[in-house]
This record gives structure tokens, sequence and C-alpha cells, in this order.
């Protein structure tokens, strides 16, 4: 359909052959979908595996590595003598591993995809449609929908529920008494009771709950909706609406027999007896500056009464406009000791035990004729919606999780700053700080908690100090939103903000962290970089442990290849410096780096979080990765290795029982070794070029790299503390690894490709007693980081995170 958007809602309907009331038939769905195919934008094709194989070879390195190799076997080829086939050998190991090494990239590349398409799956994109298979509506997968299709358009928000009401039934002069009642029932089920002083009533006996009643089901745009799947109802639209809409069936105010109904037709049973009775002409939206909404509606029977407008909104904005009370069937002039005393309840509800989110009820019962009506001036909907008669009010629970207090005490510990942004009453916000632990008992709330309007009233210099020292904002507006996050980032804050609206989409994109609701609009979720599918707010604090522990797994990765690269080069800067035989050949490192060391250093991605990772304040942005004390650990523990790598091979030479037990001066100047030579008597050459000095080297590099890995448990933590056994991922990574070692040694023909030869036990135990030693070095450093060097130890200090969530997470 062709400029779509400039079609009336009848041309519409008319093109796509939809019946308003019903929508589209099965078969029509059906043809449509053959017609148009899923609703989805056309998937990126992914990359094949051919495709795959040559990135894996665009890295630097890899093409340092494939151009010496290439080098190597021309080499190799002009190569004469006994060590023609042996020559072939360092290209050879060098293209295996390099294509290892292709071969795993491709592997963890489709893994990844693969696991991106199954998150995908995991959490799909519904919606809400009209059809004529079901009487209400019903939630498919958005990819279902089809042209013509009548869908249902609202936000999504956690859920409410109602826990009591009161109207008036009686009011003289300033007093006036309340009937109170609370509503059974947890869960958007349209089933349960309202009871009296504890005692079971039925509400049609009750003329101001019908009018309740009424006002809660016209004053409404969302449903209820069986999930035939999981056996439960679910809210269709705005959570506070949709508590509403489940207020409605359980009070069943015009006693709807409901026991021959199916589950799909009990859903809003009652809320459809009361729209037959009115007719909605419009809706004058919400906006902030009343804190109300209204609808016009009209008699369907035309010798019915007239004409009417239900409002429904914030107590202290619907009350200040209402100038009658409704007491039983008539009202009363609304008098300024009632309001108080109205006022004074709802305090009580939106401060008690339960801390409810409250909603004022109100009629017009003779508003201006619709024609009189100027709808396009938002500014006028107050004017319209004044001269109000004030008919009760709902409490609505929307409960804290029992997990909250906990995540935000150990908040504090982790040195994370949490502010409360919300849309309620100033009073209800507060008092659900205090619940779960925001505030104190003892904390100054005047310096502490604003509403929008107080946060307004204050001049620049005295709004950046509010929000360095605020913990809570209430009846806040988005603007509101932006201008805390800019503040915060003005002290070089780092900012995470939760929300769930459009209205949010600003503040979630200017937070360093936007994290929207995982039943938030998709417009918040594309505003966000992090989606919360649970809308836990403990979510969010076991994402940034989780965080802190990538970024030092990271660290400990990096400590771990480089310590090792250092000893490698240390080692072979040694052997040149003393004038010593080759210690390690090329195709010995490049098995080393790529094969040996590639899997403890994978492992290292799983080390648990640090034991005390959430009792250290944040890290400054603007740190180094690798700090001046961490790069003095790379090369202590990079010498180390080293060191020992060479002198495993000297051992041999001068001290070993099976060696050739030369002199120093004699392993320091090898070449020299001549029959001529004075200094080499009784020697043979040769023994220069024995395999044995190479595999004690070898295999100490491996054994104290292995140890370096254990070491790499945590940054910190004493191997006391964080066993091994802490990641079973790395103790099998440095079996493995080491099962490795043992076949290049013990398995024929790898001993001659590597120019290594088998170790007996005498020798292996002098591997051990030159490896293990880089475990104690290695405590001793976290020893004194721990005590003297680590940072964060005075969690009072300054913070340099800030986490800002809104009342919608809990």
């Amino acid at each position: 359909m062709e400029n779509s958007h400039t079609k009336s809602v009848e041309e519409v309907y008319s093109y796509f052959s939809v019946n308003e009331s019903t929508g589209l038939t099965l078969d029509q769905v059906k043809r449509q979908k053959e017609k148009w195919g899923p609703n989805e934008l056309p998937a990126e094709e992914g990359k094949s595996i051919w495709e795959l194989v040559i990135e894996q070879f665009e890295d630097l390195l890899v093409r340092i590595l494939l151009l010496a190799a290439c080098i190597s076997f021309v080499l190799a080829w002009f190569e004469e003598g006994d060590e023609t086939i042996t020559a072939f050998v360092e290209p050879f190991v060098i293209l295996l591993i390099l294509i290892a090494n292709a071969i795993v990239g491709v592997w963890q590349e489709r893994n990844a995809e693969n696991a991106i398409e199954a998150l995908k799956e995991y959490e799909p994109e519904m919606g809400k449609v009209y059809r004529q298979d079901r009487k209400t509506v019903q939630m498919i997968k958005a990819k279902d929908i089809v042209p013509g299709d009548i869908v249902e358009v609202a936000g999504k928000s956690p859920g409410l529920l109602c826990l009591f009401m009161f109207v008036i039934d009686k009011a003289e002069g300033e007093n006036c008494s309340l009937t109170e009642f609370t509503i059974s029932g947890s869960t958007y089920a349209p089933e349960g009771d309202v009871f009296l002083d504890n005692r079971l009533v039925k509400c049609s006996q009750y003329d101001g709950l019908v009018e309740l009643a009424t006002i809660c089901a016209l004053c409404n745009d969302s449903s209820l909706d069986y999930n035939e799947s999981k056996g439960v109802y679910e809210k269709v639209g705005e959570a506070t609406e949709t508590a509403l809409t489940c207020l409605v069936e359980k009070m069943n105010v015009f006693d709807t027999d409901v026991s021959s109904l199916s589950t799909i037709e009990r859903a809003n049973a009652c809320n459809s007896v009361i729209k037959q009775l009115m007719k909605k002409e419009f809706t004058l939206e919400f906006s902030r500056d009343r804190k109300s909404m209204s609808v016009y509606c009209s008699p369907n029977k035309a010798k019915s009464s007239t004409a009417k407008m239900f409002i429904k909104g914030a107590p202290e904005g619907v009350i200040e406009r209402c100038t009658y009370v409704r007491v039983g069937g008539s009202r009363v002039p609304l008098t300024q000791g009632i309001k108080d005393k109205i006022l004074s309840v709802i305090r009580e509800y939106g401060t008690g035990r339960d801390t409810l989110r409250c909603l004022a009820l109100a009629t017009s019962d003779s508003p201006l004729k619709k024609e009189e009506m100027i709808l396009s001036e938002t500014a006028r909907f107050a004017e319209y919606e004044s001269d109000l008669t004030f008919v009760g009010c709902v409490g609505m629970l929307d409960p804290p999780r029992t997990e909250v207090a906990a995540s935000i005490k150990l908040c504090r510990h982790a040195g994370i700053r949490v502010i409360m942004i919300t849309g309620d009453n100033k009073g209800t916000a507060v008092a659900i700080c205090r619940r779960i632990g925001i505030f104190s008992e003892d904390d100054d709330i005047n310096r502490m908690a604003f509403t929008g309007r107080e946060f307004d009233d204050l001049s620049p210099h005295a709004q950046r100090e509010a929000v360095m020292t605020a913990r809570c904002f209430a009846r806040v507006e988005p603007s509101h939103k932006s201008k805390i996050v800019e503040f915060l980032q003005g002290f070089d804050e780092i900012t995470a903000m939760t929300g769930d609206g459009v209205n949010d989409a600003p503040a979630l994109k200017k937070a360093e962290i936007g994290i929207a609701m995982g039943s938030g609009t998709a417009v918040a979720k594309t505003a966000s970089e992090m989606v919360l599918a649970d809308d836990n707010f403990s979510t969010i604090v076991a994402a940034v442990e989780e965080g802190r522990a990538i970024y030092n797994n990271m660290k400990q990765f990096i400590r771990y290849l480089i310590s090792s690269n250092v000893g490698e080069v240390v080692c072979i800067f040694l052997t040149a410096a003393l004038g010593f035989p080759e210690a390690l050949i090329p195709v010995q490192l490049l098995w080393v780096n790529l094969v040996t060391d590639g899997l403890p250093a994978t492992a290292l991605g799983f080390n648990p979080p640090d034991l005390d990772i959430m009792n250290k304040p944040p890290r400054n942005a603007k740190e180094p990765l690798i700090s001046g004390w961490l790069f003095f650990r790379y090369l202590a523990i990079g010498c180390y290795v080293g060191a020992a790598t060479v002198g495993a091979a000297a051992w041999w030479f001068i001290a070993a029982d099976d060696g050739p037990m030369v002199t120093f001066y004699q392993l320091s100047h090898f070449l020299q070794c001549s029959p001529d030579n004075p200094d080499f008597q009784d020697l043979e050459c040769n023994l220069f070029e024995s395999p044995y000095p190479m595999t004690m080297a070898l295999s100490v590099l491996v054994t104290i790299e292995m140890c370096n890995a254990l070491n790499s448990l945590s940054e910190n933590q004493s191997l006391l503390r964080m066993p091994p056994w802490e990641n079973i991922w790395l103790l099998g990574a440095i079996c493995l690894s080491m099962s490795l070692h043992f076949l290049i040694l013990y398995v024929d023909p790898l001993p001659v490709i590597f120019q290594i030869t088998a170790l007996n036990v005498t020798q292996w135990l002098m591997v051990l007693k030159i490896s293990l030693p880089v475990i104690l070095m290695d405590e001793l450093l976290k020893f004194i980081a721990r005590n003297y060097l680590e940072p964060g130890k005075d969690l009072d200090q300054e913070l340099t995170d800030v986490v800002q969530l809104s009342l919608q997470c809990f």
C-alpha cells in the first residue's frame, strides 16, 4: 500500500479487507504470509568457511610466520649433506601450527555466530494482535505479524498488584470517614476477593466501588491475556493499567456469571461488561504538569445519563482539582478538612510498611461538550479536568525483589553509589529507599532526596552539588534524567542508567552504560548498550562483578603471556651474552608459544572472581592496563623464567652426574673447542650439540610456565586462599599442556623433529627444583601488593563509578 501514512483508518481497513472488531481471519493471515513473507529485515548472510579461513591469515604476526616458513622451505630445498631431510622440519612445523591456529580461529568464530543466533531465538520480539480466532488480544512472535493485522501498541513495565482501595462513606463539614478495602491475589490472574475488616464482601453492594471499577475499566487501554503454552495470565499494555484491569475482574461489581467461561474468555469478562455501558470518545493523554490522564465517555444507550469524564492520576494533582467528593450515590463539597484527611491516608499508604503506589480516581459529572474541547491544545487539558468529584483511591504494591537490599549493600562495599529516580511522590520514594537500604535511618533526607520541581528551583551550582549528594529523585520528568547524567559526567563519574520507556531513551543514550529493561520498549533497547532480560537490579550488580572479573582475567592473561615471553627473550639474550650453546631453537619456541602456552592462557578466562572483588572501589577509568608495579612484576617473573631456563641447560653441562662436567669457561667458550685447543683437552666438541641441555631448558620453560599459570589464578590473592581447583579448566589445560610436552619427548619421531630427547627421573627432579620457586617468588610479590600497594583500602574515598537506576528495575 503506497503512502499508507496518508490514508485514513477506514481506507486501510478497506484495502486489507479487515474487520475492525475482529481482525484478520486465519485464511487471510495465511495468504498475507505467503505473499509478503515474515515480518523481519533480511538477515545478513554469514561469512563462508573459506572467508573465515582467509581472515585467520590477515594477522600481521601470522603473515610474518608464513613468510618465515616460505623462506625456511626455500633454504631447506637448497640444503646439501646429511641434514637435507631435517632441514624441512622447521618450515613444516611452522605451517602445521599455523593451520592448527586457523582451524581453532574458524571454530571459535563459527561458535560465536551460532551463539548470537541462539540468543536472538532465546528472547524473540513479541507483538500483540487482534485476530478472529481469538476473542481477545493474543501474543505472537513479531515476525509472524502480517500486513492488515490490528496490532496493540503499548509500553511494557514490571508488574504491579492492587492491595488496597478506599471510598468515602460519610462526610460532614470538615470531617469524613473512609471505608478501606483489601484485595487478595498475587498474579495477573483475574482471581481474588475483596475484604472489609477481614470480612468477604460483594462489591456490587457498594455504589462507590461500582463507580471506582467503572473508572478503572474505562480509563484504561490495557487488558489481560491467557498464555496457553505457559498456563498463566499475562499483561497486555502498561503495568499500572493492567493492575487496574485485574482489580476490576476481582471486584466483579455487576455480579457477572464467570463460572461457565473458558480461561481465555474469563480474562476480561468483567471489564467487557463495563465497556458495553459507555463508549470511549477520546483520551486526554497523561502529562507531567497535571500528572493525570482522562477519557471522555458517552452512554451507549440514548436514554442513559449524559457524557462523563473519568480521571486517574497522582493523588496530589487530582485532588487539588476536585471540588466535590462522592459519598454513596451523591456528591458533597470537598472541604479542606476532608481533603487533608484523604491526603493523610494516602501518605500512610505510600510511606507505610508496604510503600504503595497510589492513584486517585475522579469524575467530571458535567464536562464540556466534546465539540467545545480543543484537543490540539494540550495546555488546556487541566482546564477540562477541573471541578472534579473525588471517587476513591487505589494502592498498588510495586514490591522490591527480596535480593535488592543485599545487592545495594554489595554496591556500597564496591564503591558504587546507587541513585533511585522515579515518578512516584517523594514520600513513597523515600520510604522505598529506606526499605531497600539506599537510605539509613540516620541519613539527612533534605540533602539526599529531591523532587523534580525542587531540583529545578535550585541554582545551577546548587544542582551540581545536589547531584553529588543525592540518592533519590522523585516526581521527575525525562529531561531531569538527562540533566542528572550530564552533571555526573561533569564530575568524571561513570554512569549507568536504567530505563524501559520511550522517554528514557535520551538519558539511556547519554549515559556511558544504558541499561534497558527486558520488558521495555524497543526504543529503549535500541538506545541502550545492555538489555536486562529479567528486569532484576541484582543482575546489574552481578554484571558489575562479572565485568570486574573479566577485566582482571584479561590482565592475568596478559600477565601470563608477557612474563612468559619476557622469560623467553631473557633466555635467548643470556645464552648469547654468556656465549652458551643455543638453549632453545625456533621450532621449540613456536611450539611453546602457540600450543603449550595457548591452552592455559585460554583457561585463564575462566578464573573465578577474586574473593574481595566487590570490596574494592572502582578503578579509575584513566588507569593504564599495565601499571608500573605490574610491569615490575612482569620483568621480575620473566627474568626468573629466562635465568631458570638457561640455568637448566647449564646444569646439565656443568653439574649433572650424567653430563660432561665441563667448566664454566669451557661452556662459555664452546665455539673455540677443537682438538688443538689445550683448554678443551679430552673433550669431544660434539657434546655441545647434545639434545639433553635443550631438553632440560625446554622442560624447565614448559614447567615453569605451568607454575606461572597457577600464579595467574588471581592478581593478588594467595594460592592458599584461592587454590588451583577454583578453576578446574586451568588444571585441565595444564595437564593437557604437560601431556603434549611428554608426547614430543617420548613418542617417536617427535623428539627428532624438535631435537630433544627423553629425560630420566633425576633430571625431572631437577626440572621441578628449578621451576617451583617461581610460585614462592610470586606469592611474595602478591603479599607486598596486598598489604602495601593495593589501592582502595578506604572505601570512604571519593567514588569513581555511579550506578543510577529508576524504580522500574525493582
